[in-house]
C-alpha cells in the first residue's frame, strides 16, 4: 500500500545561527533571559531547525570551555585594556585579543555550519560582531533576514515637552542629544551599506510575535511587544519564515524585472525523520 505523501517542511533540518547586539544592549542579563532569540528559536524548532543562539556556545570536543562568553569574561578584559606604550601595553592587548579570539572563532563557526542566519539590527545600538556575521555569510552565499525596527524614542519627546520653559534644561537635552548621539528612525530603514549586501527581499521592520503569543505561550511581555504594538510591522519576520518552511522566497532580478528563483537558498536533503528542532547549548554547568 502507497504510503501517504509527507507534507513539505523546508525547514526541517535546517540550521540557524541567530545574529545580533549583545555588548551594548541595555542589559545582557535581561536579553539573555527574555530577548528575542528565546523566542525565535522556539518557533523554528517546532519546524525542526536546529538554533546556534551565541548566548549559548555550544561544547567543543577537546577543548573545555572554549569561547565561554560571561559578564565576567568580557569585565576581565576590559579591566585589563590599555593603551599604554611598551612591553607591558603590547602584553596586556595581546592578552586582550587572544582572551575574545575563542569568543570571535566559535560564533563565526556557528554562522560557518548554519543555513542561513536571522540578524536583529536596531540602527541605535552599536554592534561590530553582527556585521562581521552577516558579512561571512553573505560571502556564503547564505540568506541573511535582517530584521530592522523602527527606531522612536517617546520619553525624549516627552521630556522636549517638560524642558520647554526650562532654557539650561533643553540646550542641556538639546547637547546629549548630539553628544549621543539620539538618532530616531521612524521607517525602518535599515544602515544602507546593508542594503545591497543583504539583498532587498530579505529586510523586515519586525518580528510579528503578536499573533504567535498565545499559540506559543508567550505570556510575559517583552519591550518587543510593546514596542510593536505601538508600530506593528508591515513586513514581520515570523510570518515569511512560516510560509519559508513550505516555499522558497524569490528574489526580485532586475535585469530581467521579475521575480526569479533564489539559489542561496540550498537546504540540504537527508530524508531525515520530522523530529522538533533544538537549541544548540551546552552541556556542561
Amino acid at each position: 500500500m502507497a504510503q501517504p505523501k509527507r507534507k513539505q517542511s523546508l525547514l526541517q533540518g535546517a540550521r540557524v545561527y541567530l545574529s545580533g547586539p549583545m555588548d551594548f544592549v541595555a542589559s545582557r542579563d535581561v536579553e539573555k533571559q527574555f530577548g528575542w532569540r528565546n523566542r525565535v528559536s522556539e518557533f523554528l524548532q517546532v519546524m525542526g531547525v536546529t538554533v546556534f543562539d551565541p548566548w549559548f556556545k555550544p561544547d567543543v570536543r577537546g577543548l573545555h570551555e572554549y569561547g565561554r562568553e560571561d559578564q565576567k569574561s568580557g569585565d576581565r578584559i576590559r579591566t585589563r585594556w590599555t593603551y599604554a606604550g611598551g612591553r607591558k601595553g603590547a602584553e596586556a592587548r595581546s592578552w586582550c585579543a587572544k582572551q575574545f579570539w575563542e569568543t570571535l572563532h566559535i560564533d563565526l563557526r556557528m554562522v560557518d555550519t548554519s543555513d542561513f542566519t536571522i540578524s536583529y539590527c536596531p540602527t541605535n545600538i552599536y554592534s561590530v560582531g553582527t556585521p562581521h556575521e552577516i558579512i561571512m555569510a553573505t560571502l556564503q552565499h547564505k540568506p541573511v533576514l535582517f530584521v530592522s525596527p523602527p527606531i522612536v524614542f517617546p520619553a525624549l519627546h516627552e521630556l522636549r515637552e517638560h524642558l520647554k520653559g526650562d532654557v539650561r534644561g533643553a540646550a542641556l537635552l538639546k547637547r546629549l542629544e548630539s553628544e549621543i548621539p539620539i538618532k530616531e528612525n521612524p521607517r525602518a530603514i535599515p544602515s544602507l551599506w546593508y542594503i545591497p549586501l543583504v539583498g532587498g527581499e530579505n529586510f523586515f521592520d519586525g518580528f510579528g510575535f503578536a499573533r504567535y503569543r498565545e499559540r506559543f505561550k508567550w505570556t510575559e511581555e517583552i519591550p518587543i511587544d510593546r514596542h510593536e504594538k505601538l508600530y506593528p510591522p508591515k513586513r514581520p519576520l515570523l510570518p515569511f519564515v512560516e510560509k519559508l518552511n513550505h516555499r522558497l522566497p524569490k528574489k526580485w532580478d532586475s535585469k530581467l524585472n521579475k521575480f526569479v528563483p533564489d539559489d542561496d537558498w540550498l537546504l540540504w536533503e537527508f530524508n531525515t525523520e520530522k523530529i522538533r528542532g533544538k537549541h544548540v547549548k551546552s552541556v556542561r554547568k
